[in-house]
């Protein structure tokens, strides 16, 4: 049997079928669409530490045995890993062992016993980040630089910062995931009336394109927190008129044609909590989206309303967000507090 080639990621021709005649390099492309870069790079990493367990414990990776995987996982447990890595794990391990036309050792009885015993042992509610949203979010905004001065030379536009700020209100008010967020090109970009219409031509709800996703980026009455006003300040000052609206700045403050990589948007939105010095988190980039989902919530809007921005199929997913401030509304120990 031969593989097709790989994908550029280590240890990507595990993630490709195994088939009796070679692909095509147009088939062995499709193949390599069918997982989101990023699904690419979880599976082979975590593949790769598997299979390294396995070798310094004396098991086959491919194909794996029962008792491998559910020491493997007791191990993974006893270590402290969370339920949502050690699940992650095992999808990895799924998805090779089918690429290889191989049984599923996940569904062997031994391994769902313990997994089922992991789960109920070590269970816990995921980390949710901490909402961004006014008057934190006014606060970060305000943190983040605008001019650079020099002792040589003129001050300059700082770019990083007018950058920064657009990624902050554009991700507040859209609501966009950070992977979309770092997608977005002038392209996706349309003007209206009443602000800007961005289309986000893929996303985790929406993998293959094939219903159109429009979000709208509102203006908003006061110009130093208007997404829509931040977004053409960055655009004018970076001189980007076509391809990746947020890209990456050059210490030296000049604006390259690279896009942002995803896991970028997380570390700005951290570095700009760190200098508003706003209190703990979690902070990542979905403070943003939490952020959109619970203010809106706090300011009237509905939960399908709501739902119409973020783009969540499932109005409950959208409860989820604000389940801590949904806990005080029309609650006896709320009121027995004013007794």
């Amino acid at each position: 049997m031969t593989d097709p080639a790989p994908t550029g990621v280590p240890g990507a021709e595990l993630l490709a079928p195994q088939v009796d005649l070679p692909l095509t390099e147009q088939e062995a492309a499709y193949v390599a669409a069918a997982r989101s870069a990023n699904t690419r790079r979880g599976y082979a990493s975590d593949w790769r530490e598997f299979s390294g367990w396995c070798a310094r414990h004396g098991h086959e990776a491919l194909p794996a045995a029962p008792e491998a995987l559910s020491g493997y996982i007791t191990e993974l447990a006893g270590a402290g890993a969370k339920v949502g890595t050690i699940s992650r794990r095992l999808s990895s391990i799924r998805f090779v062992h089918v690429m290889r036309d191989l049984p599923d050792p996940t569904d062997a009885r031994r391994v769902t016993a313990v997994w089922e015993g992991i789960r109920r042992t070590h269970g816990a509610p995921p980390v949710q980040a901490r909402p961004l949203m006014p008057p934190d979010l006014d606060d970060v905004v305000d943190a983040c630089p605008t001019t650079r001065s020099y002792a040589t030379r003129p001050g300059e536009d700082d770019l990083a910062g007018l950058r920064d700020r657009a990624l902050l209100l554009v991700g507040f008010f859209s609501a966009l995931r950070r992977s979309e967020l770092a997608a977005l090109t002038v392209a996706d970009v349309a003007d209206h009336p009443r602000g800007r219409v961005l289309s986000i031509p893929r996303s985790k709800t929406n993998p293959y394109g094939t219903e159109p996703e429009l979000v709208v980026l509102p203006h908003a009455h006061r110009a130093a927190r208007c997404p829509v006003t931040a977004l053409r300040t960055w655009l004018d000052a970076a001189g980007i008129t076509e391809g990746p609206v947020l890209r990456k700045v050059t210490r030296g403050n000049r604006v390259t044609d690279r896009p942002l990589h995803p896991e970028s948007v997380n570390e700005i939105v951290q570095r700009a909590v760190a200098r508003a010095d706003i209190g703990p988190g979690p902070w990542s980039a979905h403070s943003l989206r939490a952020g959109h989902v619970t203010y809106a919530h706090q300011r009237g809007a509905s939960d399908r309303a709501i739902a119409h921005q973020t783009r969540h199929r499932s109005l409950a997913t959208v409860g989820a967000y604000i389940r801590i401030d949904n806990a005080w509304e029309d609650n006896s120990a709320a009121l027995l507090a004013g007794l």
